[in-house]
């Protein structure tokens, strides 16, 4: 494997952080394990035994790594999901090793890996025992930037103009020279439409938020803003890669009925109108990793060779040293790991 890095200055302690350097590439192990075991099945047209895949592969490799460690953000709940269910307890190490909170994703993008399309990932982030967010499984206002801005110069609480504008004079630019990247869906058509009223370049993706969120961390997407409404566990997924690269992000949890909202208090959420910044969502020092499954704008895809080995692309970032790590793997076929 190639490890090129980055380090980025961000101050955030390690003292007392069960994270350490090993766990931050074992993280990567574990990501590899479940994009590869999703891409035997891309443009197969099975959603559910995709995820199936990805999600038992990425329990297996959990299994392997001396630690405490619990999913906070998963699956969904006990009586939903077989396995990698919120509250699951995972790792090798049980009342042993470091304890660790985890939020994943072993498949952001079922549909996407279902029909071939682009920016499939696996995802997962780690962070001490308490410092991730229990996002209920609901929607989630998002908004979000990059590193290099004010602080708080994105407001929920604003309007989209209003947003838009702030970002633009934070850059020095024109609204109308602004780009917001916008899941493609029809309950965002009123967004879409105001922001093409400023002006704005509006680019639209089809699935997966998670790269959505990330691409405004990166100056080559030539994407700004990221907004709309998607997954409340992608959010704090998305979060936790901003917290390691600087980025702002602010979210407002969404609810369709009355009982999404008892999801939300019972999982110890009372204030059902809270905007969430990026640090309310994760706290202290956190890794975030992610393994393409099919190639995107941030990643490539898991690929066979003919000489009996594949090849991933993954991203691990670490919030206390603000490293980014781009990992280039080669595997044989023939052996795991």
């Amino acid at each position: 494997m190639l490890y090129p890095a980055r380090t980025l200055a961000i101050n955030s302690s390690t003292e007392d952080s069960p994270l350490d350097r090993v766990l931050v590439l074992e993280m990567v192990r574990v990501t590899e394990a479940a994009a590869v075991a999703a891409s035997k099945l891309i443009g197969r047209g099975d959603e559910t035994a995709a995820d199936a895949a990805a999600v038992e592969a990425m329990r297996k490799a959990f299994d392997t790594l001396d630690i405490d460690g619990t999913v906070v953000i998963g699956e969904g709940e006990r009586d939903e999901a077989p396995m990698l269910f919120i509250g699951e307890k995972v790792g090798g190490a049980p009342g042993v090793g470091p304890k660790i909170d985890i939020a994943l994703d072993p498949l952001e993008g079922t549909t996407i890996t279902a029909k071939a399309g682009p920016n499939a990932l696996a995802v997962l982030a780690a962070a001490a025992e308490g410092c991730l967010l229990n996002a209920p499984d609901v929607y989630m206002d998002k908004l979000a930037v990059g590193p290099g801005y004010p602080e708080d110069v994105i407001d929920l609480s604003k309007t989209i103009r209003e947003n838009v504008e702030a970002v633009a004079k934070a850059k020095g630019v024109a609204p109308s020279d602004i780009n917001v990247c916008v899941l493609d869906r029809t309950r965002h058509a009123d967004i879409i439409a105001e922001l093409r009223d400023i002006g704005c370049g509006v680019v639209l993706i089809g699935d997966g938020d998670v790269a959505g969120v990330i691409a405004v961390t990166e100056e080559d997407s030539m994407i700004d803003m990221y907004m709309g409404q998607g997954g409340a566990p992608e959010g704090v997924l998305a979060a936790a890669a901003l917290r390691c690269v600087g980025g702002q992000f602010n979210g407002r949890l969404l609810f369709r009925n009355d009982a999404e909202k008892a999801r939300a208090r019972k999982w110890g959420i009372d204030d059902l109108d809270r905007i969430y910044k990026r640090d309310d969502l994760v706290k202290g020092d956190c890794i975030f990793a992610a393994t393409g499954v099919t190639s995107g704008s941030l990643l490539q895809g898991v690929k066979y060779r003919r000489d009996g080995k594949m090849t991933t692309e993954s991203v691990v970032m670490r919030a206390s040293s603000g490293t980014i790590r781009w990992v280039k793997g080669e595997h044989r076929m023939d052996i795991s790991g």
